[in-house]
């Protein structure tokens, strides 16, 4: 039987230039021992006993340097499975919004960047679980619907 864990967090990026979202795609380091090159939403896994929220802003900064002026959690969980460890992953996502001049500074984790619309970057994620959580992100938090408004938290009060 498999083990379930819940240790990563991904976070959609998006920002706003003039009114239209713009989605912040990141490309793995071709070092990277896992998954190199591909295109992806920030991920990363939580340190031992760390809240996820925590991590997920934690790894923002980590990864692309920049503080979200919004911050949500997305009631989306993106799903996979392992074969040589025999693991589902449970990942919590997250939404970040940054102002719309933001450029990100990308850690050693990866090479390159790019501001997408929801169509352009669903075309360059290789995860189907990063297309709907992009889609999701887009559809629900982006688009403005009660739940982006139930959902926003204030980082700065954890």
């Amino acid at each position: 039987m498999p083990n379930i864990v819940s240790d990563i967090v991904e976070v959609c990026v998006f920002r706003r230039v003039n009114g239209v979202p713009e989605y912040l795609i990141l490309r793995r380091a071709p070092k990277e021992q896992l998954y190199p090159n591909i295109w992806q939403l920030i991920s990363g896994t939580l340190d031992a006993g760390e809240h996820a929220l925590q991590g997920a802003l934690r790894e923002v900064k980590e990864e692309i340097g920049l503080a979200p002026v919004n911050f949500w959690v997305v009631p989306f969980m993106n799903s996979f499975y392992v074969a040589a460890t025999d693991t589902v992953h449970l990942s919590c996502l997250f939404a970040a919004e940054v102002s719309s001049g933001s450029e990100p500074t990308l850690s050693s984790e990866h090479q390159a960047f790019g501001w997408f619309s929801c169509e352009e970057a669903e075309r360059l994620l290789v995860w189907p679980g990063q297309r709907r959580s992009l889609r999701f992100v887009h559809e629900y938090i982006v688009g403005g619907t009660e739940t982006a408004r139930v959902s926003r938290v204030d980082p700065s009060t954890l």
